[in-house]
């Protein structure tokens, strides 16, 4: 049986785990001119497996990324710490190059982890000179585009989950963003939501979101999102939620 003081102890840690985890995603967000982005990350528990992050690139560039962990609570959480980290580290010295970042990423994950764990990961880098953005998606949803005209693109090339293999080559797609574009990227659990009849939110409720709150700041677009979500459920949510939001003026 625990004393008082290893409870006391271990509670003290948990905190401290769950402190680092926030800080991790609460980097200073870079300014980049003609680009509106914001993002939040909901989890069910206090440590959890969704990520999100800005990294400042040179040459007027941000690199963007959106992750979920397989599993729940500490390992998922270790899991994604340390898809973080290394996509940071691999960020700076593949400058820009998302297949080499992704797959040095896919190759330190796969030698640290556990056979049956992997995460789903979305990483990208907006050029503003450009008004083009390079890709990677490793086994997440395929976030989309929504053009001025409402068409809608998805973002799929990329390969299979960082850490599922010991070596993946990984393809890099590109989409240039006009200005009145809007990019949504997501965890699975903003479309899995579900109510308690069992009718998950989906891509449908996700997209009208969009549409009803185009004009808006991306800030007021992620809350919007979350809010509907909520609606749908009644407030219950079952899995991590993370969505994060762009759009070009």
């Amino acid at each position: 049986m625990m004393t008082h003081t290893a409870v006391a102890e271990t509670c003290n840690e948990w905190t401290s785990a769950c402190e680092v985890q926030q800080r991790f995603m609460q980097h200073p967000r870079p300014a980049i001119e003609s680009l509106d982005f914001s993002a939040h990350c909901r989890q069910v528990d206090a440590l959890g497996g969704d990520f999100y992050d800005f990294v400042p690139l040179s040459g007027d560039r941000v690199a963007i990324a959106v992750g979920d962990a397989s599993g729940k609570g500490l390992p998922a959480a270790l899991m994604i710490a340390n898809v973080q980290s290394s996509l940071r580290t691999a960020s700076w010295f593949a400058g820009g190059n998302g297949p080499a970042a992704v797959e040095a990423v896919n190759c330190q994950v796969y030698e640290s982890s556990l056979a049956d764990r992997y995460a789903t990961l979305f990483y990208g880098v907006f050029d503003r000179r450009y008004r083009t953005l390079r890709y990677v998606n490793a086994g997440h949803n395929p976030p989309m585009v929504i053009r001025r005209d409402g068409t809608i693109l998805w973002l799929e090339t990329g390969g299979a989950p960082v850490g599922m293999f010991e070596s993946w080559r990984y393809e890099e797609g590109t989409v240039e963003l006009h200005p009145g574009d809007i990019l949504i990227a997501y965890s699975d659990g903003v479309i899995e939501a579900t109510r308690a009849g069992g009718e998950e939110w989906g891509l449908d409720g996700l997209q009208r979101v969009v549409a009803e709150c185009r004009g808006q700041s991306t800030e007021d677009l992620v809350h919007a999102i979350f809010t509907a979500m909520d609606e749908h459920t009644n407030g219950r949510q079952t899995d991590d939620a993370t969505v994060v939001a762009l759009q070009v003026h």
